[in-house]
């Protein structure tokens, strides 16, 4: 039985789920006797010798005892991040690491989509930036008018910092852009509205705009069926995009769950054309579908859906690590100010992927303390066997007096997966004068 910490503290408010996850790991690793609070105490109130585990949300995660109390106290989140879970910010760090490798797999156009990002209020602002900040897009915009309605660039709009399908939009021309952005003024006149997609451009500022990816791999996830039934005659294949779980530990390592998720939209796919597009076609946000049966069918693991045209799931996973790593590596160059890794947290963080049709994988978004709840009931087992894991590899080695679980982690090889996770990335990074 590992060495436990002398105090558990485990508090999710708006996340039960997630609460119940760490919990239920800690007790099969630890065993029944660990003793699990829910408030973390003052500063003040604890023993600069005790050994802390504080596996809280972020924002109830007490940050000075991660800073200042290094090898005594553990938090579930790295104090300064915002470089990977901020869209925008995202977008920067890819150009910084591209500008430097111009081989990267995270070129635009080939690891990640062409992006542009904005910070705007209102939609009057747009008139300078076609001259400035979205020349290049205006550029592609302007083409589009010479083109046939099927041949056109779509483009795709997200808030910097929304999340589950919030505000995300579909645009081909500047007006089109315009017009999203008028809506977004009004959206604050229409709150007893029931479209969840809906924000207010004023409250946000911030946006990225995605070259949308008109050729992504399609699936039909009833071709195996959940209850047992034959699949249907007539397959009607969806669009879906990947959720990767992966941990990021110390200073610093990174895991990846092999446990990829598919998430399909609602309705049968078909390219964006002319003004009113379906957006439950082409949005695969699992929050978004209110339809609990079908929520639960778009929900499946990657590993057990047939893929098509010689796409492989082992192929997917590796693209997968190696793009995940490769954008970790980066945060540690380009986008140091805003991602500082501390060798006493961990985070888990849920990875946002598409597969284009010839099977190559695009990183689209990284997102905190991700809505784990939606993956359903019957994939829990995959959450329990990767909360266990981050326990066995990222918990455990820190508060063993003995050594064992820092001997094991150091004889973990890259690419090497133990404990349910994958070792995707293993650096040594030190703070100037400290730790």
């Amino acid at each position: 039985m590992p060495n436990p910490p002398q105090l558990t503290v485990v508090s999710y408010p708006t996340a039960a789920y997630t609460e119940q996850l760490a919990k239920g790991a800690l007790v099969r690793v630890y065993g029944p006797t660990l003793t699990i609070g829910d408030t973390v105490p003052l500063p003040e109130g604890i023993d600069r010798a005790t050994r802390l585990l504080q596996w809280t949300a972020y924002d109830d995660t007490r940050h000075e005892l991660t800073l200042a109390r290094l090898h005594t106290v553990l938090s579930s989140s790295y104090t300064i991040r915002k470089s990977l879970i901020r869209k925008h910010f995202l977008h920067r760090l890819v150009n910084v690491h591209v500008a430097k490798h111009p081989d990267a797999l995270l070129k635009p156009g080939k690891g990640t989509p062409e992006t542009w990002d904005l910070e705007i209020s209102w939609a009057d602002e747009l008139d300078e930036m076609w001259s400035d900040d979205l020349y290049d897009l205006g550029q592609l915009l302007d083409e589009n008018y010479e083109k046939d309605a099927t041949d056109k660039r779509w483009f795709i709009l997200k808030p910097g910092m929304a999340d589950r399908g919030m505000g995300i939009r579909l645009f081909s021309s500047k007006d089109g852009l315009r017009e999203i952005f008028e809506s977004f003024e009004d959206d604050d006149e229409k709150e007893d509205e029931e479209d969840d997609t809906n924000v207010i451009a004023n409250q946000l500022r911030h946006f990225v705009i995605q070259s949308y990816i008109s050729d992504p791999l399609l699936v039909d996830p009833r071709v195996v069926s959940i209850s047992g039934s034959l699949p249907p005659r007539m397959l009607e294949p969806r669009k879906f995009h990947l959720r990767a779980y992966c941990v990021a530990s110390g200073a610093l390592v990174l895991y990846l769950s092999p446990h990829i998720l598919a998430l399909f939209s609602s309705k049968p796919y078909s390219a964006p054309v002319g003004e009113d597009v379906d957006l439950s076609v082409h949005l695969t946000n699992t929050a978004l579908q209110k339809d609990v049966t079908t929520h639960y069918d778009s929900v499946r693991l990657l590993s057990e859906l047939p893929l098509p045209g010689g796409v492989t799931y082992t192929k997917i996973l590796e693209q997968t690590r190696d793009l995940l790593a490769e954008t970790f590596a980066a945060a540690l160059g380009g986008g140091a100010a805003y991602f500082q890794p501390m060798p006493n947290a961990f985070e888990l963080i849920g990875a946002d992927l598409l597969v284009r049709e010839d099977g190559s994988v695009v990183l689209l978004e990284l997102n905190a303390e991700p809505a784990v709840h939606l993956t359903g009931e019957r994939l829990g087992w995959t959450l329990q066997n990767m909360f266990e894991g981050i326990v066995r590899a990222c918990v455990v080695p820190f508060f063993d007096d003995g050594g064992g679980g820092q001997a094991e982690a150091g004889e973990w090889k890259v690419g090497e997966e133990k404990h349910g996770l994958i070792k995707c990335l293993d650096v040594k990074v030190r703070a100037q004068g400290a730790w």
